[in-house]
């Protein structure tokens, strides 16, 4: 009886244990399905997504111990946990700190987007909110789309005629719209920033307690969480009874967020269960996906305009100055029997090839041609060294005829053409006293044709040695000869490298993505301050929204330099004074000297350089 009671047991875990499965498998494949569709169709995932979560709902009702899978992600700012230490059970150890990981980290995630989605469209709004009357009123008419445009000129004339014609009365409505936008967009920032704070806290307190033991301090974390999410809940709850008469949102405060309570547990027993867990973990990321549509819902309505809509003049201008050309084109085309546009493209074609031939390829095979003939003819030259050698000999012949006619004695073959040439000077100037009688009978003219003689080998010398300095430069003259062609090569290449990095985010590689980066160091500098001035001050609020503000300013710059750090060797010390700076209970001189040493030491932040 016994056997057969355990059987059916066995039977029923082993069916419990399918269910489950079955349900992981059903959740999974929901949620990627609705993560594809959001991806595709991100504007209108909120509404297509309902169907998808009623369907996920049904599958978490199989089984009790299936959460929400992670989706795949880029890397955030790193949770401030140390790494598992090697115990005997150190297995058991990386698998519950992994399952502790991926919640802590899906957390951060979900927020540090929503808070860098709504720091994105407050950059927007803030400056409009100081700007000048006359440029609210022209971005109410010309940068909000067509539509608005329209119903603005519309209003206007309405309002002249019912009240006159009112500027004030305009720029009031203007500032209105604005303020609006921007009130809504701080309060929820705010209220994120101060939840993503508290959390990063409370796995800041419970850090090493999580690694060693997780198992038994990640639930009362959990129950932390969850409470935090109620305190989210009321900290966003009054957006609703702000909510201005003559609102110029529409539908902005139709549902209200109310998050999912995690059940009931006896937190004082030592230890939950597995299915307890579990529990608090679906609800967690139930909570999480309430979040994210409230926040698209929210953030759509207060969002700042398309590019488009900002610039639906230009673009509108554009598309009848192309309708336009689009007429004329069709007008001198063949599809109403004129050979306009053919003759212009045969003409353009003959240009075309005639400029290329012409400013391109003929110089370019001058200069080809030339750098050939070049090491062609370098053996050639206006005068050789046997030729000059010839006349050396035949001077050093008739120098050594007249030196021993004169001197009626035998020279040796290689005497000094400097002496003997001494030996004929000396007779020339005693030849040179009677210069008729000794022309005819002395020796007059037999000097002179020595000197002829020197004078020719002086010419051949030189001419030789200024050849041999035209061939030494005959490769300079033609590489100078191809320097035009080889800066305009240059110059194309920088401007098209100058667009291809064209990207002013500080996660580009130009200077203008350099001076963002230094910017965010700056904002963490004085977010820090600010921050330990409201602890100062008692300011409990203040200060962890601050901390907020911090940690997302944080993510942005580890995300900005993790491939430049990556790739200039820096990765390692940077991404741990990144993660020091995080740290809350940090002293915060400490954090500025962090910030100190960054800066003189990164070369991703010197403006020196480019990176």
């Amino acid at each position: 009886m016994d056997l057969e009671e355990h059987r059916r047991e066995n039977e029923e875990e082993d069916g419990t244990e399918a269910t489950k499965y079955k349900g992981f498998n059903l959740s999974f494949y929901s949620h990627h399905l609705r993560n594809r569709l959001a991806a595709l169709f991100p504007l209108s995932f909120h509404d297509s997504s309902k169907f998808l979560s009623k369907f996920s709902s049904l599958c978490f009702q199989t089984g009790r111990h299936v959460f929400f899978p992670r989706r795949r992600r880029k890397a955030y700012l790193p949770l401030p946990l140390p790494l598992p230490s090697n115990t005997l059970d150190s297995s058991v150890v990386r698998t519950e700190s992994s399952r502790v990981y991926d919640v802590l980290e899906d957390i951060m995630g979900h927020i540090f987007i929503h808070l860098h989605n709504i720091q994105d469209h407050l950059q927007f709004w803030q400056p409009l909110i100081e700007a000048s009357n006359a440029r609210k009123l022209y971005f109410m008419i010309f940068e909000r789309g067509p539509h608005a445009f329209l119903g603005g000129t519309a209003q206007m004339l309405r309002q002249s005629i019912v009240d006159g014609w009112s500027m004030q009365h305009l720029s009031q409505f203007a500032s209105a719209y604005i303020s609006e936008r921007t009130v809504i967009l701080s309060n929820l920032r705010r209220a994120i920033a101060t939840f993503l704070a508290e959390v990063y806290m409370e796995v800041d307190r419970c850090g090493e307690q999580l690694v060693e033991n997780p198992k038994k301090s990640f639930p009362p974390l959990l129950a932390i969480i969850n409470h935090l999410f109620s305190n989210l809940e009321a900290s966003i709850g009054h957006l609703h009874a702000i909510r201005q008469t003559g609102s110029s949102v529409e539908g902005s405060y139709s549902f209200p967020l109310v998050f999912e309570k995690s059940p009931k547990v006896n937190q004082e027993g030592s230890q939950w269960t597995n299915c307890e867990i579990s529990d608090a973990i679906n609800v967690i990321y139930k909570n999480l996906e309430k979040l994210d549509s409230y926040i698209s819902v929210m953030v759509s309505k207060h969002q700042k305009p398309s590019k488009l809509s900002q610039y639906w003049i230009r673009h509108t201008c554009c598309v009848v100055g192309l309708s336009f050309c689009s007429l004329w084109l069709l007008r001198h085309s063949r599809l109403m029997g004129s050979p306009d546009i053919d003759n212009w493209i045969r003409e353009a074609k003959d240009s075309t090839i005639s400029f290329f031939n012409d400013h391109v390829e003929q110089p370019l095979l001058s200069i080809r041609d030339e750098l050939f003939d070049t090491f062609r003819k370098r053996h050639k030259g206006v005068m050789e060294v046997e030729e000059v050698q010839l006349t050396a000999n035949s001077l050093h012949r008739m120098l050594l005829d007249f030196s021993e006619q004169t001197k009626a004695q035998k020279f040796p073959e290689h005497a000094s053409d400097q002496e003997m040439l001494e030996i004929v000077m000396d007779r020339y100037e005693k030849e040179l006293m009677h210069p008729i009688q000794n022309l005819l009978k002395g020796e007059l003219a037999h000097a002179l044709l020595i000197q002829v003689q020197k004078l020719k080998l002086d010419i051949e010398t030189a001419m030789l040695e200024l050849d041999q300095i035209l061939k030494a430069n005959e490769i300079n003259f033609a590489i100078l000869a191809a320097l035009p062609a080889f800066f305009l090569s240059l110059m194309l290449l920088m401007l098209l490298r100058a667009w291809f990095k064209q990207d002013t985010r500080a996660e580009g590689r130009g200077r203008i993505a350099q001076h963002q980066r230094r910017l965010l160091l700056v904002e963490i500098e004085k977010g820090i301050v600010q921050y330990q001035t409201c602890v100062n001050q008692g300011l409990e609020k203040d200060s962890q929204c601050m901390f907020g503000l911090v940690l997302h300013c944080l993510d942005r710059l580890f995300h900005a330099v993790e491939g430049h750090a990556k790739a200039t060797g820096e990765w390692q010390w940077l991404r741990q004074d990144i993660i020091d700076l995080g740290k809350p209970r940090l002293q915060t001189e400490y954090k500025l000297i962090v910030i100190s040493r960054m800066e003189r030491g990164g070369d991703i932040f010197l403006s020196c350089e480019v990176v």
